[in-house]
């Protein structure tokens, strides 16, 4: 099973290969943004094995973290 993850834009790194740091929920990662081109600071993508593969609404993202922090939900180790 895969598992996409939606996170916030925190911050961009134009390199040869694009990059971010993306928040989720708090945990800021190291992503990919080389799929999502057109992603900016602020906006929230959906990271699958460290790749950021589409940009996702606002609403709907925090909706989803909303639900794992419910759930309970936590990040592996």
């Amino acid at each position: 099973m895969c598992l996409g993850i939606p996170g916030e834009v925190v911050s961009i790194l134009e390199a040869e290969l694009r990059t971010g740091r993306v928040s989720f929920g708090g945990i800021v990662k190291d992503v990919c943004l080389a799929y999502v081109p057109e992603a900016v600071v602020g906006d929230y993508v959906i990271v699958h094995a460290g790749f950021a593969i589409s940009r996702v609404d606002e609403t709907e993202a925090r909706r989803t973290l909303a639900y794992f922090a419910d759930t309970g939900f936590q990040e592996m180790p």
